[in-house]
């Protein structure tokens, strides 16, 4: 561990920091200092949702799961969500319990088991049940995985530096879609459905994010790049931190207003990968669509995050309003354009086994195009949430808790739509909602961005205060 110094910084009114009197540390040097460094190890952090959540966006992306009848998958999506929303409520106190590291590496398991489900499917055509059940696992796994990764991910960076930071996870881990599209698109080139060889590929990638998680450092031995350190509190009782979610509600009750786009951040899935992509185009097409989606998002969440959330020539408050409105302008571009190609189809004009169009028809790069800025928004979406969350607050209990309310309310989202698909609701009635509820989520959030967020966050004011009897 690295000494403390006796001098401490005054901060002023510096972005760089949250608080007005932070201790400073000496960083270490060589390998340690390689390995603790906070660029190091949120890198390490994108490599493990490369491996794991990127594998399944990969899958995702495909639509269907890269099966032809998408009824599987939609269902396995909505045990998913369903068990995704009821943990990630809870898994921001489970995170501060057990601590983010070991949180983390118990989400990834989901990941690898919920892949193998399909390469069972595809063997064995009656292990439906087994996706179903995979599915259910992978939303209390993942709902352990986001919440640690969020909580790790936002306390990392300086103030400064949060939008640069979940840039960089997000192309990192959007990366990992990426190749997992190029290699359904490979292997899959000549083929009318996922062949076995894709399923295994993708579940050696899991697993390799399996053993990559335990290898991260403990946040506590982080020191950020001014010297500062990440913020860990000491592990209370249970019964603290169930109450924590009360506290976290009560003293930042702003946060209401950020549950609509919560909702919907997950949301918009449903329609573009299996009530377009999957509806629309056959395997090749499908794999390709999902290269360049996920392609897509590593460019749209960097533009946003470092071009944008942390231009340093503009005050915090000017950058998230200047976000806001790139972000509506998105919601709109994209949902009118979809708009025209919705109108032309639907479940009965595009049945599963109809001819899909392929990457030859001269249609395609039109609807590819509108794919690919189906990804930029996905990708500027998520990252706003992120960097609102973290520009709320610096401390990563609190942030557990922010997480944890974002991931229970997006996978409720998730979880309902999902069903409706797998119901088979028009394809129009899942469309003209996802518009909605994206333009809703942007208009509540309109007020909590030009009344709650200042442009410094002050470490002392956004703590937890928690009882002294619920702290036994």
């Amino acid at each position: 561990m690295a000494d403390v110094l006796e001098k401490q910084l005054e901060v002023g009114s510096s972005e760089d920091s949250g608080s007005q009197r932070d201790e400073i540390f000496e960083r270490p040097k060589g390998w340690r200092g390689i390995y603790y460094h906070p660029y190091s190890q949120v890198t390490m952090l994108g490599f493990v949702c490369f491996m794991c959540p990127g594998m399944f966006n990969a899958l995702g992306g495909i639509g269907g799961g890269g099966q032809v009848n998408t009824t599987a998958q939609s269902n396995a999506g909505t045990a998913t969500y369903s068990t995704f929303a009821f943990f990630a409520f809870f898994s921001g106190t489970i995170n501060n319990v057990i601590g983010p590291r070991l949180t983390l590496s118990l989400g990834t398991v989901g990941y690898s088991l919920y892949i193998a489900s399909f390469l069972v499917d595809n063997i064995h055509p009656g292990a439906y049940n087994f996706v179903i059940v995979a599915g259910a696992l992978l939303g209390v796994c993942a709902g352990l995985l986001w919440t640690a990764q969020g909580s790790m991910m936002m306390a990392y960076p300086t103030e400064a530096q949060k939008g640069l930071f979940i840039g960089i996870f997000w192309a990192i881990f959007n990366l990992g879609a990426v190749v997992g599209g190029a290699v359904a698109f490979g292997t899959n080139f000549d083929n009318s459905v996922i062949g076995n060889g894709t399923y295994i590929g993708f579940l050696i990638l899991t697993l390799i994010g399996v053993v990559l998680a335990p290898l991260m450092a403990d946040p506590a031995k982080i020191i950020r790049t001014d010297g500062t350190k990440v913020n860990l509190q000491k592990h209370p009782s249970w019964k603290t931190e169930f109450y924590s979610l009360y506290v976290a509600f009560k003293t930042d009750p702003w946060i209401v207003l950020l549950f609509p786009m919560f909702y919907a951040s997950n949301y918009f899935y449903t329609w573009q990968q299996n009530d377009y992509n999957a509806a629309l185009f056959d395997i090749r097409a499908r794999s390709l669509n999902a290269f360049v989606y996920w392609l897509a998002q590593i460019f749209g969440s960097v533009f946003l995050g470092y071009f944008i959330l942390d231009h340093t020539k503009l005050r915090r408050r000017v950058r998230a309003l200047v976000g806001w409105v790139v972000i509506l302008a998105m919601v709109f571009i994209v949902h009118i354009w979809a708009y025209f190609y919705q109108k032309t189809y639907t479940r009965a004009t595009a049945p599963v086994n109809a001819s899909k169009m392929d990457i030859s028809n001269s249609a395609f790069p039109a609807h590819v195009w509108l794919y690919i800025f189906c990804g930029l928004l996905d990708s500027m979406w998520q990252t706003f949430v992120y960097w609102l969350l973290g520009a709320m607050s610096n401390d990563l209990a609190k942030l557990a808790v922010f997480i944890g309310f974002y991931k229970a309310i997006q996978s409720a989202g998730a979880a309902g739509v999902w069903h409706t698909d797998a119901v088979s609701v028009p394809y129009m009635n899942i469309f003209i909602s996802t518009w909605v509820l994206c333009a809703a989520g942007m208009i509540f959030a309109a007020p909590m961005i030009y009344y709650r967020l200042q442009d410094h966050t002050e470490e002392g004011e956004e703590k937890f205060h928690v009882p002294a009897w619920q702290r036994e």
